[in-house]
């Protein structure tokens, strides 16, 4: 695969919106895969008993969309040299049929023309909140 060109980038340019929805069976997946069985990630019961909306996805998996979003951008995944993100708020995954949607933003905020590398900004909002506080990628660019 071949990365994103460093040509092609500059401070501020936006990357394209992108949505993601993720449901119950997701959630349940990937408390098999990570490990993470903590109920209020699947118990209806659960979630009413501790005061939660709604049962809310693995903050991990959050943020692995918020990486499938900037490597669906970037073209090679193997690019991502650095990537941190704060959790702000829960991501509500209602048993509704539709599921909860992430919506992602993203921006490059700086250029390293020696490295060849650039940092991207990143918003993720669920229900119209930002579930995600300082959320930055550094790519490599070819």
């Amino acid at each position: 695969m071949t990365a994103r060109a460093f040509e092609s980038v500059h401070e501020g340019l936006e990357l394209p919106p992108a949505e993601y929805t993720l449901t119950r069976g997701d959630l349940v997946q990937y408390a098999g895969v990570s490990g993470d069985l903590n109920p209020i990630h699947w118990s209806d019961a659960v979630v009413r008993a501790v005061g939660l909306k709604d049962v809310v996805a693995h903050g991990m998996l959050s943020m692995g969309l918020g990486a499938t979003y900037v490597t669906s951008w970037l073209g090679d995944p193997s690019a991502v040299r650095e990537y941190s993100v704060r959790f702000t708020s829960p991501v509500y995954v209602p048993d509704d049929g539709v599921g909860g949607r992430v919506e992602f933003t993203g921006r490059i905020k700086s250029v390293n023309s020696d490295e060849r590398t650039a940092v991207i900004a990143l918003v993720a909002k669920s229900e119209g909140k930002k579930i995600f506080g300082r959320a930055l990628a550094t790519v490599q660019l070819t």
